[in-house]
C-alpha cells in the first residue's frame, strides 16, 4: 500500500527548484510551527546589556537638522551641510552587526532594533541609511561567510566608517524574483592563463550605491569552459575604483532623501574577491536566505514601528489640542473610531517587534517569521498613517515644521515594495512557501519523496496522518472557556484547516488569492500572540489586549469562513469551522477609547523608543497636558496647530 501511495505522491508534487530549496533547507522555525500544530507558545523574555553609547546615540537624534541627506546641495545654501552617511559611518553605526574583534560593536537585536527605530522616528531617510549597513549587505555576508583575509581586510574598515557598504541584487529583470534574469559572469582565462570572472551589470534600486565604496554584487556565474566545475548565484566584492565599474547615476525614491541608485558595468573580477572564496562559488543563494532574516524581521520592523508609534503618539496629542465645532476632537466618535484603529495597529507592531527581537535574540532564525513581520509590520503601520493624515486633514497635507506625519507617508510605500514585495511576500511566501518550512511534518515527509527513501515516507506519513486527525478531533470536542482558550482555540480550528489546505499541494502556487488568505489568518495569529505576550511581559491591562486580539480573531474568523467556501468537496468535512465572527460593538470601542485616554500607560507604551525632545511632539505633549489641567497657553496652543507659510515668489 504505502508502495503505491509513495508513487501517487511523488506525481503529484510539483517540481522543486533548487532555489527554493535551499530557501526551505536554510533558517529554522519557532512559534511559527507552534501555530500549525496548534499551540500556544511564546520565547523567553530576553535579557541582556546594553552596548552602544546612549549619549552618542541622543546627540544624533538632537543635532539632526533636517537637511538634505542625499543629494548634499550645499553650494545652494549659505551654511555648510552635514555629510550624515559619512558622520554615522565615522561614528560605528554601520558596526552593529560586526564583531567587537573587528572593531564592530556587536548588538543584540532587542538594542539594534531600539536604536533604528528611535532615528528612523528622526526621520525615515536617516532610519534607512542606518538600516541597510546592519540588514544584507557586506558587513553581515563577510562576518558569516568570509575568508580570514577579508575578515581582517574589509571588518575593521567597515565598522570605522573607511568603507561604506551596499549590495546589489536587484536589476531591471530581477526584483522580488531575486535571482530571476539576473546579472551575468562567465569563467575565463586571461592571457596569462588565470581564471578570472567577466561580469556584465546593470543593477537598481540600490540603497547607498551612491555613496558606497564597497558592494557585495550578486549574480549568475556560468563556466562554460568547465574551467572550475560549479558555477551559480555568487557573490563578491568590489569596491568604487574598479575598473570599468559605473556608479554615475542615482534614483529619487518620492523625495524621501536617502542614496539610492545604480550599479552598472562590464567588470573583470579575481576569485578571491568572491565572499568565502572560491569554494562559495554558486552558494550566493543560500547565503541570502541565511541573513534576509536582518532585514525583513529587524530592519523593516523597526522603522514600522517608528512610523506607527510617531504618528499615534502625535495624533493621541493633537486630538485633544485642536477644537472642531467648538469641541476637541478627542470628542468627536468619528475621530475617536479612526484613533482607536491607529492605537490597535501601532499596539501590535509594537508587541510583535518586541516579541520577534526577543526569539532571534534566543540564536533562532526563523524564515516565516521573518516574512510575516515584514508584511504585517509595513502593511499596518501605513494604515496607522492613512487615519493619521485623515485626522490631522489639512495640517498633514501641506508641508512645514508643525507637519510631523509628511515624511513617513512619503516613506510608506519604500518599506512595503523593498526586501520582497508585500504582495510577493503574502501571496507567495508566507503560506504557500512557509507550509512547508513551519508545518511539523510536510518538510521531511517531501524530503523522503526527493530521496526515494520509502521508509522515511512511510513515518512521515504516519505522522501526518495521525496529527491531522488529532487536530480534526480536537476541533470538534474543544470549548474555550477564557480569552486565553480563544486564542488557543483559534489555533486549533486554523490548523486544521491549513492541514485540508495542503492537500492541494503545488496549485497553492496559482491559488494565489486563497494562498493570501491563509497568510493573512497565520499572520493575525501570531500577532495576537505577540499581543499577549506583550501583555504578560510589561503587565498592561487585560482589557485593551482583550480588544486588540478579539479584533484579529474576528478577522481571521470572516477570513476562514471565506476560505472554506472557496475549497472544493473537503469543504464539507470543514462546516464546524465556520462561526458567525462577532460583530463590531460600538459601545466597547466607546469604552476602547476611553480605557486610551485615561489610562496613560497605553499611550507611555507608545512612546517608548521614538526622539521627540526639542520637535513638535514634545510641544503637541505639552499642550495637550495643559489643557488638560485647565490651565494653559492659548499662544502656545494656536502655535502647535499652525500649517507651514512660505513667502510667494517675486516676479521679475
Amino acid at each position: 500500500m504505502y508502495s503505491r501511495l509513495f508513487r501517487f505522491v511523488k506525481q503529484k508534487i510539483p517540481r522543486i527548484s533548487d532555489t527554493e530549496m535551499i530557501a526551505l533547507q536554510s533558517g529554522d522555525t519557532s512559534v511559527d510551527r507552534d501555530i500549525l500544530k496548534g499551540v500556544l507558545s511564546f520565547p523567553s523574555y530576553y535579557e541582556g546589556e546594553t552596548k552602544f553609547d546612549n549619549h552618542k546615540l541622543n546627540y544624533l537624534l538632537r543635532s539632526f537638522d533636517h537637511s538634505p541627506i542625499y543629494p548634499i546641495q550645499s553650494k545652494e545654501t549659505n551654511k555648510p551641510q552635514t555629510n550624515w552617511v559619512d558622520y554615522l559611518a565615522k561614528n560605528k553605526y554601520f558596526s552593529f552587526l560586526i564583531d567587537e574583534t573587528y572593531g564592530g560593536i556587536k548588538l543584540s537585536v532587542n538594542e539594534m532594533s531600539s536604536i533604528l527605530t528611535k532615528i528612523t522616528s528622526v526621520d525615515p531617510a536617516l532610519g534607512v541609511i542606518a538600516m541597510v549597513p546592519n540588514s544584507l549587505g557586506p558587513g553581515e555576508l563577510i562576518s558569516h561567510y568570509g575568508t580570514k583575509e577579508q575578515k581582517e581586510t574589509y571588518l575593521p574598515k567597515l565598522a570605522k566608517g573607511e568603507l561604506v557598504p551596499c549590495f546589489g541584487l536587484t536589476g531591471p529583470n530581477n526584483g522580488s524574483d531575486a535571482t530571476g534574469n539576473i546579472d551575468k559572469g562567465v569563467l575565463f582565462k586571461d592571457s596569462d592563463g588565470n581564471i578570472k570572472m567577466k561580469i556584465s551589470l546593470n543593477k537598481r534600486y540600490i540603497t547607498l550605491a551612491p555613496v558606497s565604496n564597497l558592494m557585495a554584487i550578486a549574480f549568475n556565474l556560468e563556466d562554460p569552459e568547465n574551467l572550475l566545475g560549479h558555477s551559480g548565484i555568487t557573490l563578491a566584492l568590489v569596491k568604487r575604483e574598479h575598473d570599468g565599474l559605473i556608479q554615475d547615476t542615482h534614483h529619487n525614491p518620492l523625495n524621501v532623501g536617502f542614496p539610492n541608485g545604480t550599479i552598472k558595468g562590464t567588470i573583470v573580477v579575481d576569485l578571491d574577491q568572491v565572499i568565502g572564496g572560491e569554494s562559495q562559488i554558486g552558494n550566493g543563494w543560500k547565503m541570502l536566505m541565511d541573513c534576509l532574516s536582518a532585514g525583513r524581521g529587524i530592519s523593516l520592523p523597526a522603522t514600522a514601528n517608528a512610523s506607527s508609534k510617531v504618528a499615534t503618539f502625535g495624533i493621541h496629542h493633537y486630538i485633544k489640542t485642536r477644537e472642531q465645532f467648538r469641541m476637541s476632537l478627542s470628542d468627536m466618535e468619528a475621530i475617536q473610531e479612526k484613533f482607536i484603529n491607529m492605537m490597535k495597529h501601532t499596539w501590535i507592531i509594537q508587541s510583535s517587534v518586541e516579541m520577534t527581537n526577543d526569539i532571534l535574540d534566543e540564536g533562532k532564525s526563523p524564515a516565516v517569521i521573518s516574512a510575516i513581520m515584514k508584511q504585517q509590520t509595513t502593511e499596518r503601520a501605513r494604515l496607522v498613517l492613512n487615519d493619521a493624515m485623515d485626522i490631522q486633514g489639512g495640517s498633514a497635507i501641506c508641508v512645514g515644521e508643525n507637519n510631523f506625519l509628511e515624511k513617513f507617508y512619503k516613506s510608506a510605500p519604500v518599506g512595503i515594495t523593498v526586501e520582497g514585495s508585500n504582495t510577493l511576500t503574502r501571496s507567495l511566501i508566507i503560506f504557500a512557501q512557509g507550509l512547508n518550512k513551519s508545518h511539523p511534518h510536510i518538510f521531511p515527509l517531501l524530503t523522503s519523496i526527493l530521496e526515494d527513501n520509502l521508509q522515511d515516507f512511510k513515518t512521515h506519513f504516519n505522522a501526518l496522518i495521525s496529527h491531522s486527525i488529532s487536530l480534526y478531533v480536537k476541533t470538534l470536542t474543544y470549548f474555550p472557556f477564557t480569552c486565553y482558550h480563544t486564542l488557543e482555540h483559534e489555533l486549533l480550528r486554523f490548523a486544521t484547516l491549513t492541514n485540508f489546505v495542503a492537500l492541494k499541494g503545488g496549485s497553492l502556487k496559482q491559488e494565489q488569492m486563497l494562498a493570501g488568505n491563509m497568510a493573512d489568518m497565520f499572520g493575525n495569529l501570531y500577532m495576537a500572540i505577540c499581543v499577549r505576550y506583550y501583555s504578560t511581559k510589561h503587565e498592561i491591562c487585560s482589557p485593551w489586549t482583550n480588544y486588540v486580539v478579539d479584533s484579529l480573531i474576528r478577522e481571521n474568523r470572516i477570513l476562514m469562513n471565506q476560505v472554506i467556501d472557496n475549497l472544493g468537496k473537503e469543504r464539507y468535512l470543514l462546516q464546524h469551522l465556520k462561526t458567525t465572527p462577532k460583530q463590531r460593538n460600538y459601545k466597547e470601542e466607546r469604552e476602547m477609547f476611553q480605557e486610551i485616554m485615561e489610562h496613560k500607560h497605553l499611550v507611555e507604551e507608545t512612546k517608548k523608543n521614538i526622539h521627540i525632545e526639542g520637535t513638535i511632539l514634545e510641544d503637541l505633549e505639552r499642550v495637550s497636558e495643559e489643557i488638560e489641567s485647565g490651565i494653559f497657553d492659548s499662544t502656545m496652543r494656536n502655535k502647535v496647530i499652525q500649517v507651514g507659510e512660505f513667502p510667494n515668489p517675486v516676479e521679475p
